[in-house]
């Protein structure tokens, strides 16, 4: 087939059918250990030595020659990045796109900025493929993903802000908030591809109300929902439940959390993301 889907590490994962695809790993770093976020990573390990981790972390996404490698010789390529406002995934896949374009004219490479992570870019990828599969032409199915994009939504669930703070995505003290007493925060992928925190809720039951309080403000009415969790599967199919139930959702995906995702999320966490 002449067409490729790459997304980089924070899609989690990505299983697609049909259409050839590939993830380009980007790593979390401490100042004792490097993790790539790759099928070879043990991701409980990552997350049990980070939560007894005190000092800085930060990430690192998919290099330039990430994105070349992945490529291959596919004449028609899509790239699904995480936001370019809280990575540089995008960047690079773009510097990638500009290089490969310029030594084989006769090939293109689109690059989709998620504004979001996760299991958005799930989503995103399983479009893709479906346009693909139709039969569209190249440049269709960039105006076609690009408005579908929009159409895709993300709110998450966090025990711990720690590597949030940790990674200078959030204040200390919004950080000290969460886990104390049972409280959980809830926050979303926004407008502008920021992750920013909602509301905080104690305890499962009242972080769920909020979460599905979002969803209607959101207008989720029975669209897709693909759930990553963090070492959380239980929650994870309570959320199926309650959207199946209450919105007849019939598409619902629920998978673990990779390496990037993890760190973020940390444990207990759980992402949804929808379309509407």
């Amino acid at each position: 087939m002449d067409y490729k889907i790459i997304a980089d590490s924070s899609v989690d994962v990505l299983n697609l059918k049909t259409v050839p695809c590939e993830i380009a790993p980007l790593k979390i770093i401490s100042s004792e250990k490097e993790y790539t976020d790759n099928s070879e990573l043990n991701v409980a390990q990552m997350v049990e030595e980070l939560k007894a981790y005190s000092g800085r972390t930060t990430t690192s996404c998919p290099a330039v020659s990430d994105w070349l490698n992945c490529f291959g010789e596919s004449k028609y390529v899509f790239c699904i990045t995480l936001s370019s406002n809280i990575s540089g995934s995008y960047n690079a896949a773009s510097i990638a796109k500009q290089e490969y374009e310029t030594e084989h004219p006769d090939r293109k490479v689109f690059v989709v900025n998620s504004l979001s992570a996760g299991p958005q870019l799930k989503l995103i990828a399983e479009k893709l493929e479906e346009l693909i599969l139709s039969g569209k032409e190249f440049d269709k199915i960039c105006e076609e993903i690009t408005e579908y994009q929009k159409r895709t939504k993300l709110i998450f669930m966090n025990e711990s802000l720690i590597n949030f703070a940790n990674n200078g995505r959030v204040s200390k003290a919004a950080a000290k908030i969460a886990g104390i007493l049972g409280i959980r925060i809830i926050g979303r992928a926004s407008e502008d591809g920021v992750l920013e925190l909602l509301e905080k809720a104690r305890g499962e039951k009242k972080g769920i109300s909020a979460i599905l309080k979002h969803l209607k403000e959101f207008g989720y009415k029975n669209g897709k929902v693909r759930i990553a969790h963090c070492f959380n599967k239980p929650l994870a199919e309570l959320f199926e439940t309650v959207l199946k139930s209450e919105y007849g959702a019939k598409d619902v995906e629920i998978f673990q959390t990779g390496g990037l995702c993890s760190f973020y999320i940390e444990k207990g966490g759980v992402i949804l993301s929808f379309e509407i």
